[in-house]
């Protein structure tokens, strides 16, 4: 059974970091977050786009530098159960939208994985530029719940604790005192 496998580092002394390895840490200390070396080497190796960058922006805009990173760092911790490019196109068709929310691009990432594609992002307008409806994940969830058949409520009962309390004398109208 395969545990990992990393590429093999020619130069003397070098060192390949995942960013992936860190997102635990970083979500807990996000200032970190911009500086460090795995972002960066996730950057180099193309791993952290354009659109990555476009997206943390506009979230730090929207939310602030900590929660805006926070919400990326979410984004990133996507990538251990969805494929990248999905990811990407999910990030792109948020950003498009403003959702600037890391299950608005769950959700669009998975639409991109149900429909098998990924969005063309040369071809899509630039952020900022609303051309796609995004819906929330709140909205999607409650949009493939099964109908509801139960009837709907009654206050029959309490009507009658009503009739009761006053044939008793103990309601008073208008809150008025004895």
């Amino acid at each position: 059974m395969e545990v990992a496998r990393h590429e093999r580092l020619i130069a003397k002394g070098a060192v390949r970091l995942e960013l992936d390895h860190y997102l635990e840490v970083l979500i807990r200390k996000p200032g970190a977050f911009s500086g460090s070396t795995a972002l960066e080497q996730a950057r180099s190796a193309g791993k952290f786009t354009p659109v990555h960058d476009a997206w943390w922006a506009q979230a730090q805009k929207v939310h602030g530098e900590r929660d805006g990173t926070r919400a990326l760092i979410e984004v990133l911790l996507l990538g251990r159960q969805l494929p990248h490019e999905h990811i990407v196109a999910g990030l792109a068709a948020a950003l498009r939208a403003g959702a600037m929310t890391a299950d608005a691009v769950a959700l669009e990432a998975r639409k991109a994985a149900e429909t098998g594609t990924e969005h063309d992002l040369a071809d899509r307008p630039l952020p900022g530029t609303p051309s796609a409806n995004v819906t929330s994940l709140h909205e999607w969830k409650l949009s493939h719940l099964p109908p509801d058949t139960r009837p709907l409520p009654s206050v029959t009962p309490y009507d009658q604790l009503l009739r009761r309390r006053r044939a008793s004398g103990g309601d008073h109208p208008e809150g008025e005192a004895q």
